[in-house]
């Protein structure tokens, strides 16, 4: 298990000085598979190597998830679930805005209040595509469990999702210009060379993390007992911190790129919908699995309490995006509300008060027509023709 408690302090700290080559190597394994998905997006719609991309980089979070269910540790299992969650869209969808402002060069550059990240028509998708899970999870969390019915349920959604992805076209041949230098040279490969050179960079990148994740994971593991972190914070911040690490370089990676802080976003916004959808349903799974019979996973007031902060955080990141458009107020409130719940725990009724009386606010405006729907009205042509009838 992912407890620091149980490893010796000689122990703990030769695991933390293999984070030397550990921590070198996940970041090269991130961008080889950024790679892949930059290339990809020329073969298939972005959304959709956006959604391969966020398979392969959360692999990390799966394993440590699976690791806990398997050992049926429910407070745990709920704590680092949630947990990744809201490092994504607390952490993670603030730092790509602020990377994205700092990054700006000459003529761009532009006062933080007049920043914004503008997602592109395509990624309607993604956005309306957090809705439907969140929906159900919302049901879950007011029966109280977690079980292998809502895990069909789920991958039911996130297949959705993918047909949806499916019909948008890829990408215009005349930005491949604005692509680093390898897969610019995977996209001039003749014929079935491009397809089997992204392959390639996906297969790579995922065979590193394969090996690498486990020692990563441990390193870091030795360096939370030389800090003195407890298990419950580990597990909660830490873990998924870590396992999110991957697709967290690759998203700042781009952030810095101009007209790339989109593309980042939405790789974020895939990431959620992948851990709400088949993560979530992955659990039931593997503690069904262990127990060796069908079971339900019950939750108590706490948990179901961890899961409805979640949730109100989930339902704030999705109506913030959409009207297709990130700023600084919204940056600095998210990543203000993950601050307050992570440095005072017992805060998190409060926190998932304040994050209701905001999704409010926010439908207050797109009712009487002070923000827009723009995602909804982007969604339908989307669907039907892989193609929006409005400019991104």
């Amino acid at each position: 298990m992912l407890d620091p408690g149980s490893i010796p302090p000689d122990v703990a700290k030769a695991r933390a000085l293999s984070a030397a080559w550990t921590f070198p190597g996940v970041l090269l394994a991130s961008f080889v598979i950024g790679w892949g998905a930059e290339a990809a997006q020329f073969l298939v719609s972005q959304g959709l190597a956006l959604a391969m991309l966020a398979w392969l980089q959360t692999l990390p979070e799966f394993a440590v998830e699976a690791v806990i269910a398997w050992h049926r540790d429910v407070p745990l299992m709920t704590a680092n679930f949630t947990g990744s969650l809201r490092l994504l869209t607390g952490v993670a969808w603030p730092m790509i805005f602020f990377v994205s402002f700092v990054s700006l060069r000459g003529d761009e550059r532009v006062p933080v209040t007049q920043h914004r990240v503008v997602l592109e028509a395509e990624h309607a998708v993604s956005v309306v595509a957090l809705l439907p899970p969140l929906a159900y999870f919302t049901f879950i969390w007011a029966k109280g469990s977690l079980t292998l019915v809502d895990s069909g349920f789920l991958l039911v959604l996130y297949v959705l999702y993918l047909v949806a992805l499916r019909k948008i076209p890829p990408e215009e041949a005349e930005s491949m210009d604005e692509l680093p230098r390898i897969p610019r040279a995977i996209l001039a490969l003749p014929g079935a060379g491009k397809a089997l050179g992204v392959l390639g960079l996906f297969a790579l990148g995922g065979i590193m993390l394969y090996f690498i994740t486990p020692t990563f994971l441990d390193s870091m593991l030795g360096l939370s007992v030389m800090l003195g972190v407890t298990p419950f914070v580990f597990v909660q911040w830490v873990s998924p911190f870590l396992s999110e690490f991957p697709e967290k370089v690759t998203a700042f990676a781009w952030a810095r790129t101009p007209n790339k802080a989109a593309m980042a976003l939405i790789n974020m916004v895939s990431s959620n919908i992948n851990q709400w959808t088949v993560l979530a349903a992955m659990i039931p799974m593997v503690y069904c699995a262990s127990l060796g019979h069908v079971a339900g996973i019950p939750f108590d007031a706490h948990q179901r309490s961890e899961i409805l902060l979640t949730l109100a955080q989930g339902y704030l990141g999705f109506l913030l995006l959409v009207n297709m458009e990130f700023d600084w107020i919204e940056a600095i409130g998210l990543f203000l509300l993950w601050f307050i719940q992570f440095a005072i725990p017992d805060s998190r009724h409060v926190v998932t008060g304040v994050y209701f009386a905001w999704c409010a606010w926010e439908l207050f405006k797109r009712v009487t027509g002070k923000r827009a729907w723009t995602a909804f009205t982007l969604f339908p042509d989307l669907w039907k023709h892989g193609r929006s009838g409005q400019p991104g």
